[in-house]
């Protein structure tokens, strides 16, 4: 059992981290329209590039280990934030699955900015 606790932090990174490295890499094939798609739930299309850059950080930092507990926190936060803006939608049951998918990756990195990377990272704390 111990070396399953040992391990199951490592994969609880490596399936956030790959979830938003693989979201921030797509968005670069098409910068300007999600642009666009910013736009559409009220925040500056200017957020983009930033946006962009945070997803690819975040999904290295989670896998690396490294900064994760900073990391995981902003990732909380940017998760229900775009929860709020772009999914939560009542009337439509996909949306709402998407938002509460949103949620529980904001308790996912909780969970990360609360107890740590775990001891397979590059943060040994």
């Amino acid at each position: 059992m111990d070396k399953l606790t040992s391990y199951a932090p490592l994969a609880a990174r490596i399936l956030i981290g790959v979830l938003f490295l693989v979201a921030g890499l797509g968005k670069l094939a098409d910068v300007p329209g999600f642009a666009g798609y910013l736009a559409s739930g009220g925040l500056p299309a200017f957020l983009a590039w930033p946006s962009v850059i945070f997803e690819i950080a975040l999904g290295a930092s989670m896998i690396l280990g490294f900064q994760a507990r900073i990391m995981a926190l902003l990732g909380a936060g940017f998760c229900v934030l775009a929860g709020l803006l772009y999914h939560f939608q009542p009337a439509d049951q996909m949306q709402m699955t998407s938002f509460f998918k949103n949620l529980a990756i904001a308790g996912g990195f909780l969970m990360i900015f609360t107890h740590g990377a775990g001891p397979l990272a590059l943060d040994k704390r």
